[in-house]
C-alpha cells in the first residue's frame, strides 16, 4: 500500500454518521436556500412595485434587482467569518448560528412595511435584513459541504456532497411552490406568506442540525495542535491560486444561474412571454428535475473525476446562451420549460454537483473551511449583481446582452477548470480502492 492510501487509512469508509451528517447539512441547505433563493423569486415579480414604487416598471425592477445584489455583495463577509470559525472552532456552530441568523431575517423580511405605508424607511429595512441573509448563507456553504467531505467515505466524496448540493434545488423548488400558492391570495400575502412561512422549516432544521457530529477532520486537526491562528490569512497567503481558480469556477455556475432563472424570471414577464403561474411552474419543474441531476452529476464525479464533468458542462453552457433566448422568444410554454430546465439541471445542477467534492480537495485541511468559503462566496458578488446588470444589457442590446453575458460567464468556467488541477484522477482512484481492499470498515472513525 502506498503512503498515501496509508495516510487514509483511518477515513477510507468514511464514519457511521456519513449519511446522517449529508442529510443534516442538506436540510439546512434547503432552508437557507428556501429564504435566500425567494428573495429573488419576489424580487423579480413583487418587490419593484411594494418598495421601489416609479412610474417606470424597469426603473423599479432595477432597483429590486440592486437590493438582491447587496445580499450577495455580503456573502463574501459571511463565508470568511463563518470560514474562519469554522477552522477555529469547528464546522457546526457555523452551521447552527447561520441558521438561526437566516431564520430570522427571512422572517423579518415577511413583517417589512412597503414604500406605500412607511416610504423611504421601507427600502432602506429591506436592504438591511437582505444584508443580513447575505452573511447567513455567506457562513453555510462552507460548513455544510465540509461537514459531508469529511464524514463521507473516500470513493464516494461526490456522493454524499451531492446530497448536501441537491439541498438548494430542493429549497428552490419549495420557494417556487409556496409562491405558486401564494399568488392566488392576492395583495401583499402573495410575497408575506412565503417568508412568514419559513420559521417552522427553521424549526425543522435546528432540531436536525443539532444532532450532528462535529467532522472528524476538523477533531484530528484540534487534537494535534494544528489549528491555525489566523486561518483566513494563512490560506490567502499559501493558497490563493486555488481561491482565483475557485472564483472562475463557481462564476460560470451561480453567475450564469442570475442569467437563466433569476433575470429570466423577469424577462419572461416584462416581455410578456409568460405569465406568473407559467413562469413558477416551469421554475417547479426544473427545480424538481434538478434534485436528482444534482446528485447524479456529483456521483458522475466519483467515476470520472471532478475536471472532466466541470469542461464539459462549462464548453456546452458557452454555446447554449443565445440558444437559449432563442427558445424562449417564441412564446411557447412548452419551450420555456425545457429551456429553463436545460439551464437549471444541465448547466447549473452538473457545475454544482461537481463543487461538492472539488472544492474542498484543493485546500488543505487545516484551512480547507476559509480557502473554500472564499472561493465560493466572492464569486457570489458577480452573481447577485448580475441581474441588474442583464436589465441594463437588454435595454441597450436587447436580448442579445443577456445571451452573451451567460456566455462569456460560462467561458471563465471553462478558462477556470483548464487551469485547476484534477483532484481525484485515475491515480486517486486507484488509490482509493487499494486502501479500500485492505482496510477494514472496523478501523474507521
Amino acid at each position: 500500500m502506498s503512503n498515501e492510501a496509508l495516510k487514509m487509512r483511518g477515513h477510507v469508509h468514511g464514519t457511521k454518521d456519513a449519511k446522517r451528517v449529508a442529510i443534516g447539512s442538506g436540510v439546512g441547505a434547503v432552508i437557507e436556500t428556501y429564504d435566500f433563493i425567494g428573495f429573488g423569486t419576489a424580487a423579480a415579480l413583487y418587490f419593484g412595485t411594494a418598495f421601489f414604487p416609479t412610474g417606470d416598471p424597469v426603473t423599479g425592477t432595477l432597483a429590486a434587482f440592486a437590493t438582491l445584489g447587496v445580499g450577495f455583495a455580503a456573502r463574501p463577509i459571511g463565508g470568511i467569518i463563518g470560514g474562519h470559525l469554522g477552522d477555529k472552532v469547528g464546522r457546526k456552530p457555523v452551521l447552527v448560528a447561520s441558521l438561526i441568523l437566516m431564520g430570522v431575517a427571512t422572517f423579518l423580511i415577511g413583517l417589512l412595511p412597503t414604500y406605500e405605508q412607511v416610504g423611504l424607511l421601507a427600502p432602506a429595512l429591506l436592504v438591511f435584513v437582505r444584508v443580513v441573509q447575505g452573511l447567513a448563507f455567506g457562513a453555510e456553504w462552507g460548513g455544510a459541504i465540509l461537514m459531508s467531505y469529511e464524514h463521507a467515505p473516500w470513493k464516494s466524496k461526490g456522493k454524499y456532497t451531492g446530497i448536501v448540493q441537491a439541498g438548494f434545488p430542493v429549497g428552490l423548488l419549495l420557494a417556487n411552490l409556496v409562491f405558486l400558492v401564494s399568488v392566488n391570495l392576492g395583495g401583499e400575502l402573495a410575497w408575506r406568506v412565503p417568508f412568514l412561512a419559513s420559521i417552522v422549516l427553521v424549526a425543522v432544521g435546528l432540531i436536525i442540525r443539532s444532532k450532528v457530529p462535529e467532522s472528524p477532520v476538523f477533531d484530528e486537526v484540534k487534537d494535534s495542535g494544528s489549528i491555525v491562528k489566523n486561518p483566513i490569512m494563512e490560506v490567502i497567503k499559501t493558497d490563493w491560486r486555488s481561491i482565483v481558480r475557485g472564483i472562475g469556477l463557481r462564476i460560470a455556475e451561480t453567475a450564469g444561474y442570475a442569467v437563466s432563472i433569476t433575470y429570466m424570471i423577469s424577462y419572461l414577464h416584462t416581455q410578456q412571454l409568460a405569465d406568473k403561474t407559467q413562469t413558477l411552474v416551469a421554475l417547479c419543474i426544473a427545480s424538481a428535475i434538478g434534485i436528482f441531476a444534482t446528485m447524479a452529476w456529483a456521483r458522475l464525479t466519483d467515476r470520472i473525476g471532478r475536471r472532466p464533468l466541470y469542461i464539459w458542462s462549462t464548453a456546452f453552457a458557452l454555446l447554449f446562451g443565445i440558444p437559449m433566448f432563442l427558445l424562449v422568444n417564441t412564446g411557447m410554454f412548452i419551450f420555456v420549460i425545457a429551456t429553463i430546465v436545460i439551464s437549471y439541471a444541465v448547466c447549473q445542477n452538473s457545475l454544482a454537483g461537481a463543487q461538492g467534492p472539488w472544492f474542498p480537495e484543493l485546500f488543505q485541511a487545516k484551512t480547507r473551511s476559509s480557502g473554500a468559503s472564499l472561493a465560493y462566496q466572492i464569486s457570489a458578488m458577480v452573481s447577485g449583481f448580475t441581474p441588474f446588470i442583464t436589465t441594463l444589457l437588454f435595454v441597450a442590446l436587447g436580448w442579445m446582452g443577456p445571451a452573451l453575458l451567460f456566455s462569456f460567464y460560462a467561458a471563465i468556467g471553462l478558462w477556470a477548470a483548464l487551469v485547476t488541477r484534477e483532484t481525484w484522477g485515475k491515480r486517486e482512484r486507484q488509490l482509493a480502492d487499494e486502501a479500500t481492499k485492505s482496510t477494514p470498515q472496523s478501523v474507521n472513525v
